[in-house]
This record gives structure tokens, sequence and C-alpha cells, in this order.
């Protein structure tokens, strides 16, 4: 509600209260006449011989406890791994059940993402169509015409090799960077253990 709102809103219930103290007796009248219940009429009343004019303004509505609200260590973890990896609410869901057992709603994440001001990645890191088209290449069979040769593609063109570059960019994201560098990554044998648990992670249980 704007200032010029509340405004209308604090005039329009002061004159309610007046209009009722100018007739003590005929306060069911005056509700009628403005349309409301003598029970939020006496709210209104008391709270203005409380505090003044500055009772009548509207009160926020949030409930003094919500015992279903996300916990804040849970929104810290969020707001972390969005400032520090951009993950999105689909990738943040599965690494908080992944890692800290924690299951939320990816309408959840994103909540919590937009009231803190995060739904949008910065501009450095959104998507940028490329400067030119490439044509793909297509041949009606393996060793046509039986020339077969190696023909390699174009450097950083991820879309003439897209799953596989698709896959090693998943790897970077959600495993190398999310390791530990000081502790598994000098032991070979601590390494191995989190990758063949990554890669059972990565085929059998992460959404594609």
């Amino acid at each position: 509600m704007t200032k010029s709102e509340q405004n209308r809103v604090l005039a329009w219930r002061l004159r309610v209260i007046r209009e009722a103290s100018d007739a003590p007796r005929n306060v069911a009248q005056t509700c009628r006449h403005f349309g409301l219940s003598r029970q939020t009429f006496y709210k209104w009343q008391a709270r203005y011989k409380a505090h003044g004019d500055a009772g009548l303004c509207d009160r926020a509505r949030v409930p003094l406890r919500s015992p279903r609200a996300t916990p804040r260590e849970v929104i810290s973890k969020i707001i972390y791994l969005r400032q520090r990896y951009h993950f999105g609410p689909g990738r943040i869901k599965d690494y908080l059940q992944r890692f800290h057992q924690v299951k939320i709603a990816c309408s959840s994440v994103h909540r919590i993402l937009l009231r803190h001001g995060m739904n949008r990645l910065p501009a450095n890191l959104k998507h940028r169509a490329a400067g030119r088209a490439w044509k793909r290449y297509e041949k009606a069979q393996p060793g046509q015409t039986q020339d077969i040769r190696h023909v390699y593609i174009r450097p950083r063109t991820p879309h003439l090799n897209g799953k596989v570059e698709r896959s090693h960019r998943v790897d970077e994201q959600e495993f190398y960077q999310l390791l530990d560098k000081d502790g598994i990554t000098d032991n070979i044998h601590l390494f191995n253990d989190k990758l063949r648990e990554w890669e059972d992670y990565y085929n059998y249980h992460r959404p594609h």
C-alpha cells in the first residue's frame, strides 16, 4: 500500500471514529452506514485510544511464528550456492538433498531467491548467442564412399559436440568445483571414492 493510500484509509477510519463519538448510543447505526462490523469498529476504537492516529494504520499481517518456514541455515545455504556457483533452483534442491539431507521444493527455492533479489543471474553470466552460425555436418552413413578420415571440430563450438561438452560442464560445475581441494584432491583413494559416488549419482539419481 502506497503512502497516499494509507493516508486515505487513515482519514476514513478517523471519520468513522468521530461520527460514532458524536452519537455514542448509535454505534450500530454508524457501523451499518459505513458497512463494517461492530467488532471491527471497537478494535479500531481501542487502538485509537491507545496509540492515536498511528493506531489506525494497517499493521503487518505476517504471523509472529511460522513453524513451517524454511530454516535460516537452509536459506543461507541457498544464497551461498547461488552466489558462489550460480546454481538454479533445481540444482540447489538436488545439492541440498544430496549433501545435507535437506528436502525442499524447487518453488520454495525460487521464492527465496526472488525474495532476496537473486532470481536473475548477472548479465555477464547469461547465455549469449554465437556471433556466427555454423552448419552441422551430416553423413548418410559412417564412412560414406569409404572416405574415412578424422574431422576435427572448431575450438569453442560445443554445439557440434553437445552431449560430450554438456557432460564435461556438469562434471565441472557439480563435482570438481565442489570438492574440498585441500583434502580430497591430495588423496587419490579418497578422490576415487568421491568420483565413483558422483558417477553413481549422475547415472542413477540426478534429474536430466
